[in-house]
């Protein structure tokens, strides 16, 4: 699942796509149908990257990534209008180690809000790669001995001229 650029803007619902950046801010667009763009201010809006948020966890914090991905095998999805109770049976299977005291039925309805946002999209099936690993070219060995022969001969420093101290006004 790839939520690279996907991020959530406190007081706007649904999620956004970042588009580009600008000094203040960024420019972002809907996920929903309307593909509405809207410009947000970083000294005014909060924004929440999913690849980045966390859930209370009993032990450490658990992903909205590894929540996602359970969710999509999981059965039984409730609404996002079903009572606290229900979705709180949900989430005890989909995350078994989140920390009821801290996790709170409005907490749920957002993360299930997000995944009926989210799983019909391409980005959230497709496979996110690891990071690319340079792979080191065959050096000729010709550039090897001119490497070799370039280090064996000193350079010569330019010398470089001394400034005068800048004299003082009175």
């Amino acid at each position: 699942m790839n939520l690279q650029g996907i991020v959530a803007v406190s007081g706007k619902p649904g999620l956004w796509k970042a588009l580009a950046q600008n000094k203040t801010g960024y420019v972002l667009e809907s996920l929903d149908a309307q593909k509405t763009k809207l410009i947000v201010n970083l000294s005014t809006a909060k924004l929440a990257a999913l690849n980045e948020i966390t859930i209370f966890g009993l032990d450490e914090d658990i992903k909205l990534v590894d929540v996602l991905e359970r969710m999509k095998t999981a059965e039984g999805l409730p609404s996002v209008k079903d009572d606290a109770k229900v979705m709180r049976k949900y989430f005890r299977e989909v995350a078994p180690d989140h920390d009821e005291e801290k996790v709170y039925g409005s907490d749920m309805k957002k993360i299930i809000s997000w995944f009926l946002i989210l799983k019909d999209m391409p980005l959230f099936s497709e496979v996110v790669a690891a990071a690319p690993v340079a792979e080191e070219a065959p050096v000729a060995e010709e550039e090897v001995a001119a490497a070799e022969a370039v280090a064996e001969t000193p350079a010569e420093a330019p010398k470089a001229k001394a400034k005068k101290p800048a004299a003082k006004k009175a």
